[in-house]
């Protein structure tokens, strides 16, 4: 099979409805191989940054917030939105000190992921900080209610097991600092299966 051969071609985009994070883009993209035509989302958006931030004692510095996707609180590292005119380093520091309050520390970039490539367009990166130290006292958008928790390796492992940290992000930019499971991984909890009617 040619390289090419998995390549749809775009026949025609249109813009759809204005979300707050997101804008909509409706794609009618011709398959490959049928040539038959079909709509595909793409929702467009900034970059993101997800930061590994440890404390001069080996603690990550974590945060716990409700997720509306699954109407639930998640724990997870400091995450959020490149600005309109930032960089990624820029946006990294700007997360971690609105969010928990920490800053400072010897900052490496760790490479980026792509967000969700079903349906998204942009590129989340992934940065570590060591040896943060408090600065200010945390200071959220308006629209978060977030819980600073500073966590140990073994914290972050049995929160994986548990199922309470399981964001993808988080977990990628996590990976890339620290040992987090054993292979294969198995999870704690057996997965539950419905059978099909």
């Amino acid at each position: 099979m040619k390289d090419d051969a998995l390549l749809w071609k775009t026949v025609r985009s249109e813009a759809g409805p204005e979300l707050p994070l997101f804008r909509v883009r409706l794609d009618t993209m011709a398959h490959p191989v049928s040539t038959k035509e079909f709509q595909r989302l793409v929702l467009e958006t900034s970059d993101w940054v997800t930061v590994v931030a440890v404390t001069m004692d080996s603690k990550v510095v974590m945060v716990e917030q409700y997720r509306f996707g699954v109407s639930d609180l998640t724990t997870e590292p400091v995450a959020g939105m490149v600005d309109s005119g930032e960089n990624s380093l820029d946006a990294a520091k700007r997360e971690l000190l609105e969010e928990t309050g920490f800053g400072e520390g010897r900052w490496r970039y760790l490479g980026n992921v792509q967000a969700n490539p079903a349906i998204h367009n942009n590129l989340c990166h992934h940065w570590l900080v060591e040896d943060v130290v408090p600065v200010q006292p945390p200071a959220p958008d308006a629209g978060e209610a977030i819980r600073v928790h500073l966590m140990s390796l073994s914290e972050i492992k049995e929160a994986i097991a548990s199922g309470k940290l399981k964001h993808p992000l988080g977990l990628s930019a996590l990976s890339r600092v620290f040992p987090l499971w054993d292979l294969p991984y198995v999870s704690v909890a057996p997965m539950e299966h419905k059978e099909e009617k």
